[in-house]
């Protein structure tokens, strides 16, 4: 049911917001450029005359539980089960506009004018019953969708649905109404079921994938030679020609479509297209040399860059002399969303009868991709809807945008719905990448442990990706823009007199996106392994320097009951270990610092991991993880654990295993052996810690957990193997040779069998 739908019947309370002119992005921050505003009142919550409940909010569940959580926010106000709620999420046609799914910020903002709502219509239909009634307000209470009076049960009672049959009554959203007392809640904190798992696991659930229209043909896509760059003179300018003839005999052929360098085929079948596709002879300009890419450090470096100063306190030079100082340059890898299903969309292009436009999509950005299909096409914001359904995981933007606009494209061509779906080559070739990341730090540590000088700063290539589409066809220029994003946790938790951070940004190099934890994952990947080079350096237990370094008593206490779970044991000296395999354990704390500097805290996490290092083979096994997170309030205890294993099991692949490779500058992995990721075998023991805030304001929880698990990795390794290893992926081979350069690799002895310490 959309808006117009919704708030035209006869029988129905409403809790609505007037639209406005859409948010103009931050300086230096990615937003849609729209300046639509719709001409229909946003809803946010609808109670009907057949009893339903329904909840509007403009964010997506991307497979975190959003759906089951914010059901729970709804229904704890109404004082209804939550399966009584039912969550509309993502639809332009029916949810409010409250931005991209990003930044984990679903529940800790956009989940506030929806509890708004919920109080707001519970207190209107309290005087609804009042007045029906003959019952001052105050004598009035709500339970399982109906209103009676409190301690009174001779007294007569009534169904919502009951208070609002034949009328239309509309309310303007009021953000300050008085909400319900956390010491009154009965379902949030309380584990609730994900709703969405039972339909999941018996294949009920319409994916994205799964969209079938009557008369829907199908699409492939035939990319361009220059995977993954998308900004330069060449791009959309270097198709030479396009042989129809070669795919003349392909069954059930509707149109091969070419637009400047989008090529695409729409056939009857999906697999007439994906010949078709394969077929089809394409001739392609010689490419001009592209950045080389083979030392990710070097390119970075050598990239442009203007430098933004964060913070600055005392004077980082004047105390050098007074302590240890030593520098570290640290390297982050690009890496890949790597969803495991390839992206899919389907389109109804119509020019006829109502003329609208609709979108089935995966995309995390509902209303940020109706106006860049808008842009693709021409069309009014106001002829699209585009339809938000589940899809693969895609941990920040993969390709689920992109595909919407090859679908729209090929529709247009044919004027029939069109299903597009990418093959693993065109995902892994061109989703926008994680990007890279170059990271310096010098530091000054006093014999006792004591930090007084710390000097940071991050190099971050933009991850600037506009839709793929538009830059193909030429719709929009193919100049990469840059996004002031690099400073997300760059300012470290651990307190010096003396510090400075600076950012220094600089446009893509190749095609990037945000990928979980944006730059704060790298950025604190460097805090925290060199906070325990310090640790090491003077003889300070890691756990005792972490804690002396943080003025936050919600991060102490996290890390102290992260340690008691573990049975830390106080290592104010690391013992040199012997033998093939060597056990090491690390730590890491970060809190998740996101959106324009100086930005806003998620939630607290902290990590100790055990593993152990085969000094011959350079293998990594991690046993256990033992991580904690301070989310404050917690909707679903169970759903903030599920993202937290998420996180883990996420980035302990990133950390061991994933890089992009490129060939000539261009990305060369095209399926999953030429990049690996973790295997359910490789999964280790995942204790988790939720710290007990029930009452603080919720925090995000979608990316903490992750921010701080490759340094405790780091950590960890440098612990079995006493090598400080500054560049992940911990791949074997670059644990081999990062473990010959110090001289401790394994050297087999024939008359001596080692067994693990």
């Amino acid at each position: 049911m959309n808006r117009a739908e919704l708030l035209a019947r006869n029988g129905r309370l409403a809790i609505v917001r007037q639209p406005v002119k859409p948010v103009i992005p931050a300086r230096g921050q990615p937003g849609s450029s729209s300046t639509f505003v719709p001409e229909i009142p946003e809803v946010f919550v609808a109670v009907l005359d057949n009893d339903s409940i329904l909840a509007f909010n403009g964010h997506v569940d991307l497979g975190t539980g959003i759906r089951t959580s914010l059901a729970q926010i709804v229904a704890e106000e109404f004082d209804v089960p939550a399966e009584r709620v039912r969550m509309i999420l993502g639809s332009t046609a029916a949810t409010p506009n409250q931005g991209p799914t990003i930044a984990s910020a679903t529940i800790q903002i956009s989940a506030v004018p929806l509890r708004c709502a919920a109080a707001q219509a519970r207190l209107a239909l309290l005087q609804l019953a009042s007045e029906r009634m003959g019952v001052e307000t105050e004598r009035l209470t709500t339970l399982n969708g109906r209103v009676f009076v409190e301690g009174d049960d001779s007294a007569s009672d009534c169904s919502f649905g009951e208070l609002v049959k034949d009328r239309q009554i509309t309310f303007e959203l009021d953000t300050q109404v008085k909400t319900k007392d956390p010491s009154r809640y009965r379902l949030i904190g309380q584990s609730s079921r994900r709703v969405d798992v039972p339909a999941k696991a018996t294949g009920q659930l319409t994916f994205v994938h799964d969209v079938r229209m009557p008369g829907m043909l199908h699409g492939r896509v035939v990319r361009p030679p220059y995977s993954g760059i998308d900004s330069g003179e060449f791009v959309g300018k270097s198709l030479v020609s396009v042989d129809e003839s070669s795919v003349a005999d392909i069954p059930g052929l509707r149109a091969v479509v070419v637009i400047g360098d989008f090529v695409g085929v729409v056939a009857e079948r999906e697999e007439f297209a994906a010949r078709a596709a394969r077929k089809l002879k394409v001739q392609w300009r010689t490419m001009p040399p592209l950045t080389p890419m083979d030392d990710i450090e070097q390119a970075i470096c050598n990239a442009p860059a203007t430098p933004r100063l964060l913070l600055e306190e005392g004077d980082v030079e004047s105390v050098k002399a007074d302590g240890t100082t030593f520098s570290r340059t640290y390297v982050w890898p690009y890496q890949m969303h790597g969803s495991i299903g390839p992206s899919c969309a389907v389109a109804d292009y119509r020019e006829t009868g109502d003329g609208r436009i609709t979108v089935w999509s995966g995309t995390q950005n509902p209303v940020s991709l109706r106006h860049d299909l808008s842009k693709l096409v021409g069309r009014s914001e106001a002829d699209f809807d585009i339809e938000r359904l589940e899809a693969s995981g895609c941990y920040g933007r993969n390709c689920a945008d992109d595909v919407c606009g090859d679908a729209l494209l090929l529709s247009r061509a044919v004027k029939q719905p069109v299903r597009v779906q990418l093959t693993r080559q065109d995902e892994h070739l061109w989703e926008p990448k994680g990007t890279g990341q170059v990271i310096k730090v010098t530091g000054t540590v006093t014999s006792d442990g004591h930090l007084i000088g710390y000097d940071f700063s991050t190099r971050y290539p933009s991850n600037d990706a506009p839709l793929l589409a538009s830059l193909l066809t030429g719709a929009q220029p193919a100049i990469s823009g840059t996004f002031e994003m690099g400073d997300r946790t760059a300012v470290s938790p651990y307190e010096s007199p003396n510090r400075r951070f600076v950012c220094e940004d600089l446009a893509s190099i190749v095609r990037a996106s945000w990928l979980r934890g944006v730059s704060a994952l790298p950025n604190s990947f460097a805090h925290d392994s060199f906070a325990d080079e310090c640790a090491a350096l003077t003889g300070t237990d890691p756990l005792d320097y972490r804690i002396r370094h943080l003025k936050d008593d919600r991060a102490i206490d996290l890390l102290r009951a992260v340690a008691h779970r573990a049975g830390w044991q106080a290592r104010p000296h690391r013992i040199e270990k012997e033998g093939r395999l060597v056990r090491g354990r690390g730590m890491a704390y970060a809190r998740y610092v996101h959106s324009r500097f100086p930005g806003f805290g998620a939630a607290w996490a902290a990590w100790i991991v055990d593993l152990v290092v085969d000094r011959l083979s350079g293998d990594i096994t991690v046993e256990r993880v033992v991580i904690g997170q301070d989310t404050g309030t917690m909707i679903n205890p169970d759903g903030v654990r599920h993202q937290i294993h998420g996180n883990v099991i996420q980035v302990l692949s990133r950390s061991l295993k994933e890089r992009v490779r490129f060939s000539d500058g261009k990305t060369a992995a095209r399926d999953w052996s030429s990049y690996p990721i973790l295997t359910f075998a490789e999964v280790p023991a995942i204790d988790v810690v939720l710290m007990p805030r029930q009452g603080e304001p919720p925090m995000g929880a979608g990316e903490s957990a992750s921010v701080p698990g490759p340094a405790a990795l780091a950590n960890a390794i440098f612990d079995a193997t006493g090598v400080r290893f500054l560049a992940p992926p911990f791949t074997p081979e670059n644990i081999r040779a990062g473990l010959e350069k110090a001289g401790r690799l394994y050297v087999p002895n024939e008359d001596v069998s080692r067994a693990l310490p």
